[in-house]
This record gives C-alpha cells, sequence and structure tokens, in this order.
C-alpha cells in the first residue's frame, strides 16, 4: 500500500470512530483539567497568600507562560492526530511561550541585581517543583496518549512529545498557583526540566503506545 494511501485509510478510521475526533479531544481536555486539578488539591493546593500574589506581575507572568504552552501544544496535538492534517502553522506556535520566558528572562536579567540571579534561579522549591509538575501532570499525560491512539497519528514519537508539553503545560499552570518562586529565572530553568520529564515520558508512550 502506498504512504498516501496509508494515510487516507488512517484517516477514514478516524473520521468514523463514534465520537467525532474533534469534540474526543475537548472532552479529553476537560478530563485532564479535572484529573489535574484533583491531585494538585489533594496535594498541595494554592500558596496560602494567593490572592495578594495575584496582583503581582510576576506572578501572574508564570500563567501567562503555562497557559500558551498549553493551548499551543492542544492544537498541535490534535492536528498530529489526524492523518494528512496540515501541521505547519500548529508547530511555530509552539514556540510562542519558550519566547515568552526568554523575554521575561531578559527583563528580569536587566531589573534584578547580578548578585541576586543565582538565589532567583535557585529559588526555595526546586525540588517540589520538579517532582509535583510531573506528579500533576501524569494524569493528563495519560489521557492524551489515549487520545492519540484513538486518533490515528503517522509520527506517534512527536505526538507523545506534544502530550508531554501539553500535560505539561497544564500541570505547571496548576502548580504555578501554589509556586512560591516568581522569577522567571527559575520558570525558565525548573519549570522546563519538569515539563521536559513530561514530554519525554510522552515520547516513550507514543513510541511503544501510540504506534501502529
Amino acid at each position: 500500500m502506498k504512504t498516501d494511501d496509508l494515510i487516507k485509510a488512517l484517516d477514514a478510521d478516524a473520521r468514523s470512530k463514534a465520537m467525532p475526533l474533534r469534540s474526543a479531544w475537548w472532552l479529553a481536555a476537560g478530563a485532564a483539567v479535572v484529573a489535574a486539578a484533583a491531585v494538585f488539591m489533594m496535594t498541595i493546593g494554592p500558596r496560602p497568600d494567593f490572592m495578594v500574589a495575584a496582583h503581582t506581575i510576576r506572578f501572574l507572568s508564570k500563567f501567562v507562560f503555562t497557559v500558551v504552552l498549553a493551548i499551543s501544544a492542544f492544537a498541535l496535538i490534535r492536528a498530529l492526530s489526524t492523518p494528512g492534517a496540515a501541521t505547519g502553522r500548529a508547530m511555530a506556535a509552539m514556540i510562542a511561550a519558550p519566547l515568552l520566558v526568554a523575554v521575561a528572562v531578559v527583563l528580569e536579567l536587566f531589573m534584578v541585581p547580578q548578585a541576586l540571579w543565582g538565589t532567583r534561579m535557585i529559588g526555595s522549591n526546586m525540588m517540589i517543583c520538579m517532582s509535583f509538575i510531573p506528579l500533576i501532570g501524569i494524569g493528563p499525560l495519560a489521557i492524551f496518549l489515549w487520545m492519540l491512539r484513538y486518533g490515528a497519528p503517522t509520527r506517534p514519537v512527536l505526538a507523545g512529545t506534544v502530550a508531554g508539553l501539553l500535560a505539561g503545560g497544564l500541570a505547571a499552570t496548576f502548580y504555578a498557583a501554589h509556586c512560591f518562586d516568581d522569577s522567571p529565572l527559575f520558570v525558565a530553568t525548573w519549570y522546563t526540566i519538569a515539563i521536559a520529564a513530561l514530554a519525554l515520558l510522552g515520547a516513550l508512550g507514543g513510541r511503544f503506545f501510540v504506534r501502529w
């Protein structure tokens, strides 16, 4: 069977599912949010001064980074799960979150004395960050990997990696409500490592669980 014929067959199979793939993805996203929220609230919960912190730019900027990552990853994974769907625009949008973080880091370096750069980067909760973002995100990752099997991705490893980034963005959004380290230097370092761990797990899941 030619590659084009195979893609058409996979696309037809994806379209023949009991629930349309588009609707199924939104349902999966809702389930992932509920799963992440449940783990978050049963473990660490929001920081005590959440309402006060919500009036500061550094605190709010964390949510901008993580939500942009989650939204862009969601758009890309939906495209990747549909054979033959265009992915170029969604792929390009993935640069948005890292770019925002990079800009924030540069601004932080200009605003904060050099003597404090290391302190801001290390923070006070790096181990909690690297533990709880994967913990909060593992349930959503499982949901997204299952959804990839419901679809028919032709690049399962890439799709699995994006599933990990999506789960990481979602988990980091919840974790940011607890995190006392609001510096972009901290976010760029430890949030990135924690999200990368989920992306790696997603890639492995795509390789061994999603492949067809």
